[in-house]
């Protein structure tokens, strides 16, 4: 199959739900950050010190509800397809707010602000942070906005993933230092 097709050339894509928006798009905005996210934290993945290898299948488990967020991002409500869509549910984001407990039980009490870095895989999930801050915020404007809609079409339980998704990487920054043996920065004021 040809992956360079040419159709987007003038500004344009097509959403999952197939209508022609242009590339600026708050549901094309939405969809880039989600898929942005998803890349940091497979390259957290691939960084993981052998200390962390318990934090792979959860990584795993995001990066798949990720992919079920950016297809929702990408389907209007009104399209016949959006019915048919997976949803990020309750029991997804309850079992991330679970993991996240779990990973901040072991960790020693923080004590300040941190600057971000240590590790390179703390690295990555502060910076896979950041860009999950971005997404929610772009998927709080699409939600606020004529195109979103309103909370409709899971939107709002994406939002809802993308919160307490930057607070499990937060989490899993500072587990990648501690397991590596690499001591938190803290901000000196």
């Amino acid at each position: 199959m040809k992956t360079s097709r040419g159709s987007g050339d003038k500004g344009k894509t097509s959403l999952f739900s197939g209508e022609r928006v242009s590339k600026s798009h708050a549901r094309i905005e939405a969809c880039g950050d989600v898929d942005e996210l998803n890349s940091a934290i497979g390259a957290l993945a691939s960084s993981l010190p052998e200390q962390g290898a318990d934090l792979a299948e959860t990584i795993n488990s995001v990066q798949s509800t990720l992919l079920v967020a950016g297809a929702l991002l990408g389907t209007t409500s009104s399209s016949p397809s959006a019915a048919s869509l997976r949803r990020v549910t309750d029991v997804v984001i309850s079992a991330l707010e679970s993991d996240t407990d779990r990973i901040s039980g072991v960790l020693p009490r923080l004590r300040g602000f941190l600057l971000p870095g240590g590790h390179i895989s703390a690295c990555w999930a502060h910076l896979a942070r950041t860009i999950c801050r971005r997404a929610e915020r772009r998927v709080v404007s699409l939600i606020e906005s004529k195109e979103g809609a309103g909370a409709q079409g899971g939107l709002a339980e994406v939002a809802v993933y993308l919160n307490r998704l930057s607070d499990w990487l937060f989490c899993v920054a500072r587990y990648c230092n501690s397991v590596a043996g690499t001591a938190e920065d803290l901000w000196k004021k």
